[in-house]
């Protein structure tokens, strides 16, 4: 059949394509021809555009698209879809119609598409009414509570359950820091199945570093047959065999993706393959909404993190000490006793930055905030920078023998040879429970400690008088 008058009825970019039931090498799908629109978009001249051949001649091999053509020939219906494609940097509106074929062992259909940079809010709205609803359902869910934790956990259980999947996970991932970590997963009540973190190994590692390569700059990656499961083998053979010894046998994951950056993944084992159209309409919007909703939650934590932290130490900053303090005095939250306060104050300063520079008065800071971190840095444990040249710990919940350890830990480091000195004053929670107070003892027995010590170092004492 000639399609040439056909297709140049399209303004849009079209073409003809044949899906060989019968073949399972690259001469399974081929373009039979195109009108212009698509040409240009595939070869500078006409001249150089070659009918019946493979599409893999013209753009790379894209396993979710060859997994539409089969879908749309196989069960005799037109599909209409719109996605992000990396491969483009775009988002793409395509629309798949079955075509009569005059041989029996190829069956034909129009591929015809529509790219724009950035996504069009009412094509992403043009869904079915389940999607719509496992979509509005989702929003409703991070809507319900300001707690993000549990919205995620919530979001992930629904969509578990939309996917008929025995496991759902959002898994976040930093390539560029090689740090990987589960945000939310979900698997039911079934007792075989185990935390995905106990699988954060480095093996598991590599295989997060192949699903770039298995989305091949496409929007998803699936598994839903056993066909599937071969070409993926030829990426990931060792992740293949291991899913098959889990008895996973369909597989769907979707990048997560902000500022043309992928920041973690959702993913579904064991998913029912007759809903294969629905997840992947559904996975797709989903993946758009939770994709903003995460990158706005690291960029708030972030924000959270530079506000409270000293960013020439790494040590928490004053604004950190005061906001803890006034949560002590408010009741916000409760200190655990028995608890210690250690002012620290670093000798000599003013000394090396008038002499040497304030480069190396900054070193300074930073050695002695690598003696303190030392001790250690949690939720019982607290390093503070308080001034230019003072520092402060908390620490709660700690008994006296192990306050009194910190203190001779301290001391010991105080005055090492060719390295910063500091002066220590403790205050324990035995001679007050008023964290105000234990503040100022502190605080105060730490300047006698530091009167000492330029009485010791009379080459100081001019620019720094208590």
């Amino acid at each position: 059949m000639d399609y040439k008058g056909f297709l140049s009825n399209f303004s849009r970019v079209a073409c003809v394509m044949s899906v060989n039931l019968d073949k399972d090498d690259n001469d399974r799908f081929l373009v039979v021809d195109a009108n212009d629109a698509y040409k240009y978009t595939v070869v500078k001249k006409l001249e150089d555009f070659k009918t019946n051949v493979p599409y893999t001649k013209y753009i790379p091999k894209a396993v979710n698209f060859e997994a539409l053509c089969e879908n749309c020939v196989i069960n005799d219906r037109p599909i209409h879809t719109y996605f992000d494609i990396k491969l483009y940097n775009a988002w793409m509106e395509v629309f798949l119609t079955p075509l009569i074929s005059d041989d029996p062992k190829k069956k034909m259909l129009l591929f015809s598409y529509e790219m724009n940079p950035k996504a069009d809010i009412n094509k992403l709205t043009d869904i079915s009414s389940e999607t719509a609803t496992n979509v509005i359902k989702t929003c409703l869910k991070l809507r319900e509570t300001t707690d993000f934790q549990k919205a995620m956990n919530s979001v992930i259980k629904d969509i578990r359950e939309q996917c008929g999947a025995k496991r759902c996970s959002i898994l976040l991932t930093d390539y560029e820091k090689r740090h990987y970590s589960v945000l939310s997963e979900d698997y039911g009540n079934d007792p075989e199945q185990k935390p995905l973190g106990e699988f954060l190994d480095e093996r598991f590692c590599r295989v997060i570093e192949t699903w770039p390569k298995l989305m091949n700059k496409s929007n998803c990656f699936i598994i839903s047959n056993e066909k599937d499961m071969t070409e993926a083998r030829k990426i990931a053979p060792d992740w293949m065999d291991s899913l098959k010894g889990d008895d996973i046998n369909t597989l769907v994951i979707f990048p997560l993706r902000s500022d043309n950056k992928t920041i973690g993944y959702i993913w579904a084992g064991n998913f029912n393959p007759e809903k294969t159209l629905m997840i992947k309409e559904t996975l797709s919007l989903t993946a758009f909404i939770l994709s903003t909703e995460i990158a706005n939650e690291q960029n708030i934590r972030k924000l959270k993190v530079m506000s409270m932290t000293d960013m020439l130490t790494g040590v928490l900053n004053r604004n950190a000490m005061n906001n803890r303090i006034s949560d002590f005095i408010t009741g916000e939250r409760d200190i655990k006793k028995p608890f210690g306060v250690f002012f620290i104050d670093v000798n000599g300063l003013k000394m090396v930055n008038d002499t040497k520079g304030h480069l190396a008065g900054d070193n300074l800071l930073k050695d002695v905030a690598s003696v303190l971190k030392e001790i250690g840095n949690n939720e019982n444990i607290e390093i503070y920078r308080v001034g230019g040249d003072e520092f402060m710990i908390i620490a709660m919940g700690t008994p006296k023998d192990e306050l009194g350890k910190i203190e001779d830990f301290l001391m010991s480091n105080s005055e090492r040879p060719n390295r910063a000195h500091f002066a220590v004053g403790v205050c324990h929670s035995d001679e007050t429970d008023d964290i105000r107070k234990a503040m100022q003892k502190a605080d105060a027995r730490m300047y006698e400690i530091k009167a000492g010590y330029y009485s010791r170092h009379h080459e100081y004492e001019w620019h720094n008088k208590i």
